[in-house]
């Protein structure tokens, strides 16, 4: 029955804990640690690089558990969206939430970007000939053909993603056995001098470079979240999916780290004429089993590439949906394609941001890519999600939580330093391009676009605020109130969409713990989602 209402009003729920694993371990590996690896070895300057992984998994863990709280309580279309409009709205009205469709409209396609740049660089390994203007054309092709093949229904998709994440893990796996069946403990544990001297201002401007690298080549743990009203029980899926997604990647790259440097000298990773910088996978296999076998595996990583943009662009593209749904963003945004029920503008959208983003950074290098698209989303996204768990337990201690972070408020504050030192150090690892600077004045033109979107809808600052508590009431209450009921102070109605339900439910401008009478109505409709305070 939740499926056919869902099939009525908006998504559907289909997708399992195996297939949202697969998309987040998708778009978690791609190409990214192809084409880091050698980022990672210069921020470090020699093999010691293996730490900056083992730093970006732990970051990902603690920010992990923030997202497997708020995914679990709140699953709802666009992931972080939801859970600041819930949060913040009681002292900010919709600033939070429009400002994070604002940056998430850039950082999501721009990191999307760099699977691209990654595909025509490894390209570049079986076409060597190929131009500069030519790899920007076949970049351009690829976008096009990601956006064709994300149009169609999501239970379509979510088959298509298991048959990528399958190649993945074979393209992974082939990279793996290869080194280790080559490997040099010598070549891989032999460190130049001073390499760990943590009193130098050398080290850990390196550590924080480093971080960032690692970090970005663990973002996509997050993607399943952002698509919350497809997924089957939430309340067990998304934690599962989040937490064995990081401890899954985290075992592939350190595999993948470890052996390269057994392999390869990391010295040629920093000469921009060789293989190993442009194309280390490709170098790994050429030395360990021939060019025959380099060139196979080669087709799997362009493969691979193309399974983490793909995935990227489908959770991202649900991101401004329920916000222009919840008129918070451009209300455009808010239409399903009338046949697949997927966001069509969203998908276009970041699709064409991609493709510029794409062309900047071929035309710069990857590196600043990574540091202009990690501090844009740390200042509105990272930040105010960590708060926001605190907040919700605070505002709302009646919300059903069908999993609690661990050890909590510790993964949060792991994570609050992590993402600090990422943006303090950002302008220091980019000399010259200014990262901090260019962020912050992007959130400032979204400040100024909110105001200027408030004033013509008449939403706070230049009106009421309009509290929304539809998943602290829950499905069942919301369908046992008349069809549209509004709050006659504040002028609104809102809706609860849990369980594909749409109602109009009263709330109230200051929260607080709900009759009992009606949380327990709320809590028996749920989708058969047990309490448990792990994954």
């Amino acid at each position: 029955m939740p499926e056919l209402l869902d099939e009525r009003v908006g998504f559907v729920r289909r997708i399992g804990l195996f297939q949202a694993t697969a998309i987040n371990m998708s778009q978690m590996c791609g190409i990214g640690p192809f084409v880091t690896i050698p980022l990672m070895v210069a921020a470090f300057g020699g093999p010691q690089a293996v730490t900056g992984f083992l730093a970006g998994a732990v970051l990902a863990l603690a920010d992990g558990l923030v997202w497997a709280e708020l995914g679990a309580s709140l699953p709802g279309a666009g992931g972080s969206y939801v859970y600041l409009r819930q949060a913040f709205q009681y002292r900010t009205g919709k600033l939070m939430p429009f400002l994070f469709v604002w940056t998430a409209m850039l950082f999501i396609p721009l990191g999307m970007s760099t699977g691209v740049i990654g595909f025509v660089q490894y390209l570049g390994y079986l076409w060597p000939d190929m131009s500069p203007a030519q790899g920007d054309l076949v970049g351009l092709v690829v976008t096009v053909g990601i956006i064709a093949l994300l149009w169609r229904r999501v239970e379509n998709i979510a088959k298509l993603t298991v048959v990528l994440w399958t190649v993945m893990i074979a393209s992974v796996a082939l990279v793996i056995v290869a080194a280790f069946t080559h490997f040099s403990p010598q070549r891989a544990f032999t460190y130049p001098a001073h390499a760990f001297e943590l009193t130098t201002s050398h080290f850990w401007i390196g550590f924080a470079a480093g971080l960032t690298i690692g970090i970005y080549d663990y973002l996509g743990y997050n993607t399943i979240a952002y698509m919350g009203a497809e997924i089957r029980q939430p309340g067990r899926t998304i934690p599962r999916a989040v937490i064995t997604s990081i401890l899954g990647i985290m075992t592939i790259y350190l595999l993948l780290q470890i052996g390269t440097l057994g392999v390869v000298d990391w010295k040629d990773m920093l000469d921009p004429h060789s293989t190993a910088s442009s194309s280390v996978a490709s170098a790994v296999l050429e030395k360990a089993w021939g060019k025959g076998a380099a060139d196979t595996v080669t087709v799997l990583i362009l493969v691979t590439a193309v399974a983490s943009v793909f995935t990227g662009l489908l959770g991202g593209s649900r991101v401004p949906y329920d916000a222009a749904r919840d008129r918070v963003f451009f209300r455009p945004y808010g239409k399903l394609h009338p046949r697949h029920r997927f966001p069509v503008l969203g998908l276009l959208t970041m699709g064409a941001v991609m493709a510029v983003g794409f062309l900047i950074g071929r035309h710069t290098d990857l590196a600043t890519i990574i540091q202009l698209l990690t501090t844009v989303m740390v200042l509105v996204q990272s930040l105010a999600q960590i708060a926001a768990v605190t907040v919700l337990r605070r505002r709302q201690p009646g919300l059903r939580r069908p999993y609690r972070m661990w050890l909590y408020p510790l993964p949060g504050v792991v994570a609050l330093v992590g993402w600090l030192v990422i943006y303090g150090y950002a302008d220091r690892n980019s000399p010259g391009r200014h990262p901090i600077e260019w962020s912050l004045a992007w959130v400032g033109a979204g400040a100024v676009a909110f105001l200027a979107w408030a004033r013509y809808e008449k939403e706070w600052p230049f009106g009421p605020k309009r509290i929304s508590e539809e998943y602290l009431h829950g499905a069942a209450y919301a369908a046992l109130q008349p069809a549209g009921l509004a709050d006659q102070e504040t002028g609104s109605t809102h809706r609860a969409e849990h369980a594909g339900v749409t109602a109009a439910v009263p709330h109230r401008e200051h929260p607080c713990v709900e009759d009992a009478e009606h949380r327990d109505q709320g809590r028996d409709a749920e989708d058969g989602v047990q309490q448990d305070e792990g994954p």
